[in-house]
């Protein structure tokens, strides 16, 4: 799945190691566009991000899976990113702006029917 959001947070660093050897984890925060914005909380294991790709205000293309799991009868879902790249820096103005960042067209102009004839009304 991919998806076009901008970044609003970089929560801590978390690492450790497991029997497969070191870990690392960086969860970000990321808000969609729209008439409803939707925050969503991604991970991203390993290096598949920069610091620099991870300024707070970037617009990111995020490509991820996922992923569900059942522990103790309860059911926990993952976000997973596997590439994260910039779709737009911050504070750059857009040249060819994503849909998501376009303005939706304005509002048709409301119909005059004070100078419709009474005449063709059926009955």
């Amino acid at each position: 799945m991919q998806i076009t959001a901008k970044l609003i947070q970089v929560l801590p660093v978390q690492s450790g190691v497991g029997r497969n050897g070191e870990w690392k984890k960086q969860d970000v925060i990321v808000e969609t566009d729209g008439q409803y914005p939707k925050k969503i909380c991604i991970s991203i294991w390993g290096d598949k991000a920069s610091e620099a790709v991870l300024q707070v205000g970037n617009i990111l293309d995020i490509s991820f899976d996922v992923e569900s799991r059942e522990y103790n009868g309860r059911w926990y879902t993952d976000v997973k990113a596997w590439k994260v790249d910039i779709a737009m820096p911050a504070g750059s103005e857009p040249m060819g702006a994503p849909d998501y960042l376009q303005q939706a067209p304005p509002p048709p102009a409301p119909v005059d029917f004070t100078q419709d004839d009474a005449d063709d009304l059926p009955f």
